[in-house]
């Protein structure tokens, strides 16, 4: 069972309290995007083996969205962010550094 904290208001709790929304940090097709671009855009999803970023929405709390980093061999959670982030805070890949140090983010 993976354990989230919101980091809007703090609370940490199972996962069954939030509702998963898919992969972070994607970029919306244009609305002159090609279809090919469109089916990508709402299709083809990274599923890695290792460190993810996913959005996440607490739904049993105060409702809003936000981020989380997870490993999905171990489930563990490297920590979680507001999802007005554009990209991953340094305290969260400091955290995967440290755990993964061959990782990057790229």
């Amino acid at each position: 069972m993976l354990m989230l904290t919101c980091p809007n208001c703090g609370v940490t709790a199972e996962e069954t309290e939030f509702e998963p929304g898919g992969e972070a940090h994607l970029t919306r097709a244009a609305t002159d995007s090609t279809d090919e671009a469109f089916r990508d855009y709402l299709f083809q999803r990274k599923n890695p083996r290792g460190v993810h970023f996913e959005r996440w929405r607490h739904a049993y709390g105060c409702g809003r969205w936000f981020h989380a980093a997870r490993c999905t061999q171990t489930l563990e959670v490297f920590g979680t962010y507001t999802a007005q982030t554009s990209a991953p805070p340094d305290r969260i890949q400091a955290a995967i550094q440290a755990r993964r140090p061959d990782w990057s983010l790229t």
